[in-house]
């Protein structure tokens, strides 16, 4: 690809490599001119082949809790003025408490988070209680008392 060229669609890996070292090429032309434009054109062709071939998922809501507090320099403590309490705040980084709507609104205006990285599924701690309880549970154990 040359600006020099007339430009073409970006169909393969090849052609994604050389849009890239032609825009390269043209990130100094001045404003208004012809290099300009083609590098324009050029940006938008290879932003649109890189979403379709290398997507970013939304990361994990609380990876992206944990990220943000690093970011802000927050403590539990901080969260837990966020979200309702330290104990919640321990539960949701520890991953055995599921965010609740009015966390997520929460966290959404207060650090910004997007609602959908926010709703996003995210596996929950398994206690090992737990599956004994439902064990036991289920083998009629609990009826022998």
């Amino acid at each position: 690809m040359n600006s020099k060229n007339h430009i073409q669609p970006i169909k393969s890996r090849k052609d994604y490599r050389l849009a890239l070292d032609e825009l390269y090429q043209l990130m100094d032309a001045p404003l208004d001119s012809d290099d300009y434009n083609s590098a324009e054109i050029l940006s938008i062709l290879i932003e649109k082949y890189e979403e379709e071939h290398f997507p970013i998922e939304s990361p994990d809501p609380i990876e992206a809790i944990k990220y943000l507090m690093e970011e802000n320099d927050l403590n539990q403590t901080q969260l837990g003025e966020i979200i309702g309490g330290r104990s919640k705040a321990s539960l949701i980084l520890n991953r055995k408490r599921a965010l609740s709507i009015t966390m997520i609104r929460s966290l959404n205006e207060r650090l910004k988070i997007p609602f959908e990285v926010l709703m996003k599924e995210y596996p929950l701690a398994i206690y090992w209680a737990t599956i004994l309880v439902a064990f036991f549970y289920d083998s009629d154990f609990f009826q022998r008392f």
